[in-house]
Order: C-alpha cells, then structure tokens, then sequence
C-alpha cells in the first residue's frame, strides 16, 4: 500500500529545530513500519493561518506499508510518531512541534465520493470552523497549499487526484505564483 504524507513543524522540539525535528521524523516513521520510499526537500513556509505563529518547516513523504495495514493502523501510526515529538493537539491549525497529514492513500477516496467532494469545496470561511468528523481521502484542502503542494512535487509530481484527475504537478501549477513562491527550499 502507497500512501502520501505531509510533515510540518513551527516549534523546536527537545532544543532541536523544526528542520531536525522533521529529518528525525522521516526515520521514526520507519520504525512504526511505514517504509519511506522518498523525502522532500525541506522547505521554510509562512505561518497558515497568516500571523498564528513561527514560520513552518515543511516537507512530505511517499510512503509503503504492508497490504494488511488498514488505515485506523497508518493513523495511529503517524500519531504515534507526532507524539514522540512532542506533538498536543490544543488547537486546530496551531503552532506545534510535528504535524504529520495523511494526504493520500493510493485512490482511495473516502470515507466517500460526495464527503470528499462536499469537504473539498467547503469555502475557507467554513474550512476554519468546521472540523471533520472523521478521516476525508485524499486530503480534502491538498489542492489550495502550496506549503502541501511544493514539497509533494517532489516525491510524487504524477500522483493524481482521484476526483478531480489533476496530477500534483498540474494542481501546483494552478496555484497563484505567488503563493508557490513563498514556499522556499532550506
């Protein structure tokens, strides 16, 4: 099973820095049995929402897992790696030591068409109000974040979006230039 991660981080962890944070992650990761078959470049990316906190360090995964890992198993899994890092869920959107996102698993859409399709269109106003009941594939706000989008080229430029049938490369490239430029390699 192939599945694609975004990882992030705005708050050192252990008096080491987001960057290292994510480097060590991209191992732990390893150690829950969730192979990583490639790693972005690391990226410093503006705060999202604008002004809620440090500057991000961003980067994302291709990852392989066993067939008989369900996805209740790849969650708890990332989660469990977030923990190691120091990661509490306060707030949605906060400032943290490690975020991992499930973005994608192969073509799975879930939990189905028209949930992903309704939470993906969901206007932004109601994006920061609103939070998911349960786990929307692929990542319902993927196509909208180039700090997603940039470092997702660079381990799956040809993965396409099962609903909309964009590639990364072809969703990257719809974003405004600027937003793409101010997702800068370290």
């Amino acid at each position: 099973m192939h599945a694609l991660v975004a990882l992030g981080a705005n708050l050192p962890f252990e008096g080491e820095p987001p960057a290292e944070t994510l480097l060590r992650a991209s191992k732990a990761l390893a150690e829950e049995g969730l192979v990583v078959r490639a790693f972005s470049r690391l990226y410093a990316t503006p705060c999202f929402p604008v002004g809620a906190g440090p500057d991000y360090v961003n980067a994302a995964a291709a990852l392989t897992c066993d067939e008989e890992i369900d996805l209740a198993s790849i969650l708890a899994r990332l989660h469990a790696v977030e923990a190691r890092f120091g990661r509490k869920r306060l707030q949605r959107w906060g400032m943290r030591t490690l975020d991992i996102d499930l973005l994608a698993v192969g073509d799975s859409v879930l939990p189905d068409v028209e949930t992903q399709d309704r939470w993906r269109s969901l206007p932004a106003e109601q994006q920061i109000q609103t939070t998911p009941d349960q786990l929307i594939l692929p990542h319902p706000r993927l196509q909208d974040r180039a700090f997603v989008l940039v470092p997702l080229a660079d381990v799956a430029p040809d993965w396409v979006h099962p609903r909309t049938g964009k590639s990364v490369r072809e969703m990257l490239d719809a974003l405004p230039q600027s937003e793409r430029d101010a997702v800068k390699p370290l």
